[in-house]
């Protein structure tokens, strides 16, 4: 591709996301529909105005390495290792289950066997980039269906290494290849180790130099460095770049540079994977379509029909989603992945599968990732019971310079903002409710109306000069989503944060925020109301405020020994069960040393 190409290549797509992303996301159907819209307008079947797409599809496999990266530095390695039974369960059973039943399928309408059975490993993998993209517009990453989707997609692309190895095995020309086998799975293992050790050891002290040298361009290139670096050793190793990118972010997730580097990745991955889903409309077959529709019609309903209840099964026997998720999970993961494209293709070369049935697959796995978004948006509506009102505009902060703000004016809010008031300490707070803000305005607090989430916002109240951030709103997924938001753009705000409950507080402290301002709304008034039940009792006043101080530090201790497993429901509920045992025999020796108690 030529430079006038490469331009016009790059004025055409740029105009087509922006076009109609902005028209899909004002109808509510989000920015991947409106990318796949937008890639199949400019195809060689309507428009016809991309006739050589081969470069642009290879720049587009960055987005989905840059996803999974940026996806692997919110999981450190103790996190990952608690998800090990959701990934190699839960997981594990999807890809077998859903490869036995559509590779059956396959076998059943005339392919032959072995190729029916590399049909049914390719369609029971799900698209990566089109799920986990779906779930962070939605901010659904953190949910429930959202962390078993991601559990079940990191399986998938783990089982995409065998898949690839085993094809040639199956194909007509498996004797040239078997003795190359061990060779490559040797040259994976090596790779591998070497991703871990060097990453282990030799990516913070890079990390640390660079960061010394206060260039900002020089982080930016050394975070793209690591980035495109894993992604190419795993691909000459034969293995989805995407995992490698995972891992390397997996082994930089505990690191102090964690949130930068995410900041600077953030734009490359964005516009990136725009440029997938453009690729991946583009890549769509409307006159095969046209030609065959019966044909592909049944294979993408049996594929969303078999797929979806093999999920739907999985959901509802895993016992941690209710029906709502489950549905969510099933209509996110039913359909192909990106990944199949590959496979069908290996298989083609290999005489696994006849070139009609290549094609009629590949384009029914691009239209089950089209018709991905709008099933979706069709069963949330289904799901929802109401229509949130439209929030009026926020206010307008103007040379305020707080040493502390305040996001959220409730109950929590107001007493810290009183008693700053009360000791002349200068502090700016945000609320998203206009009846609190007019309310508590009558009484002459410091308040205005705005979502603390945005980093404008809280530029503009004085964040980049105050030191202290004290997040008080009690909605846990606005409250992590600031947290995330000023942990990033404001890294000197020291943030103290109000939990609704111990999970909540897990979340919080996924961020790194410390453990002692990670403060649970109900934890100290349920403690005083405990101390003064037992003096009622009959306690003596001194012996009450000791028991209750020794439950506090017990209850501290067993918080920060159950983060480590919170996403594990069997190792948790084992967790609290030795807690109240500790307990026990804590108050029992300290009732050994205790005179008799006068009532």
């Amino acid at each position: 591709m030529n430079t006038s190409h490469f331009l016009q290549y790059a004025v055409m797509f740029l105009a087509a996301a922006v076009i109609a992303v902005s028209l899909s996301r004002r109808a509510g159907l989000g920015a991947v529909l409106g990318y796949l819209a937008a890639g199949a307008m400019i195809g060689p079947h309507v428009l016809g105005l991309t006739p050589d797409m081969s470069q642009a599809t290879q720049l587009s496999e960055l987005g989905v390495i840059f996803l999974l990266f940026i996806i692997g530095l919110e999981l450190s390695p103790q996190r990952l290792w608690v998800m090990r039974r959701a990934v190699f369960g839960a997981g594990a059973a999807q890809v077998a289950a859903s490869a036995l039943l559509l590779g059956g399928a396959a076998w059943l309408a005339g392919v032959q066997r072995n190729g029916a059975l590399i049909v049914g490993l390719g369609l029971a993998l799900s698209s990566t980039a089109l799920g986990l993209q779906i779930l962070a517009e939605r901010k659904e990453l953190a949910s429930p269906h959202g962390r078993l989707a991601f559990a079940i997609l990191l399986f998938q692309d783990l089982a995409a290494i065998p898949i690839l190895a085993v094809i040639p095995l199956l194909g007509t020309h498996a004797t040239t290849v078997s003795s190359a086998t061990g060779l490559t799975v040797a040259k994976m293992i090596v790779v591998i180790a070497a991703i871990v050790v060097g990453g282990r050891w030799l990516l913070r002290p890079v990390f640390r130099t660079v960061a010394g040298l206060r260039i900002p361009e020089v982080f930016t290139a050394t975070a793209l460095l690591v980035v495109l670096g894993v992604a190419w050793l795993m691909q000459l190793s034969g293995m989805q770049m995407s995992l490698g990118a995972f891992l390397a972010g997996v082994l930089l997730a505990d690191s102090e540079y964690r949130h930068e580097i995410e900041a600077q990745i953030e734009p490359f991955k964005g516009l990136l994977l725009g440029l997938f889903f453009l690729s991946v409309g583009v890549s769509l077959d409307l006159g095969l379509i046209r030609r065959e529709p019966l044909q592909i019609a049944a294979i993408v309903g049996t594929l969303l029909l078999l797929k979806s209840a093999v999920l739907l099964t999985i959901s509802r026997l895993s016992g941690k989603l209710d029906l709502a998720g489950a549905l969510q999970l099933a209509t996110i993961l039913a359909g192909g992945g990106e990944f199949a494209f590959v496979v069908f293709g290996l298989a083609a070369q290999h005489g696994l599968l006849a070139t009609a049935q290549h094609d009629a697959l590949v384009v029914a796995v691009t239209l089950s990732m089209a018709l991905t978004p709008l099933s979706l948006i069709a069963v949330s509506r289904w799901l929802a019971t109401r229509k949130a009102p439209e929030p009026p505009a926020f206010d307008a902060i103007v040379d305020e310079h707080p040493r502390v703000i305040i996001a959220g004016y409730g109950r929590m809010g107001q007493i810290v903002s009183r008693i700053l008031r009360a000791q002349r300490i200068a502090f700016t707070a945000l609320e998203t409710s206009a009846a609190q803000v007019d309310f508590s305005r009558r009484f002459g607090s410091h308040i205005y109306f705005g979502d603390p989430a945005r980093p404008e916002l809280l530029r503009a109240a004085g964040a980049d000069k105050a030191e202290i951030f004290v997040l008080a709103t009690d909605d846990p997924e606005a409250n992590l989503r600031t947290a995330r938001m000023v942990k990033r753009a404001f890294p000197h705000l020291k943030i103290v944060a109000r939990a609704r409950n111990r999970q909540h507080a897990f979340r919080l402290m996924d961020l790194s925020l410390a453990d002692d301002n990670v403060v649970r709304e109900t934890l100290y008034s349920s403690l005083e109301m405990t101390r003064r039940v037992l003096v009622e009792l009959g306690f003596d006043a001194t012996l009450a405020t000791d028991r209750v101080e020794t439950f506090r530090r017990h209850d501290a201790s067993v918080l920060k020994a159950q983060y480590l497993v919170y996403d594990d429901e069997a190792a948790l509920v084992q967790s609290s069960k030795d807690a109240l045992s500790d307990l026990e025999r804590l108050f029992e020796a300290d009732r050994s040393h205790e005179t008799p108690v006068s009532r």
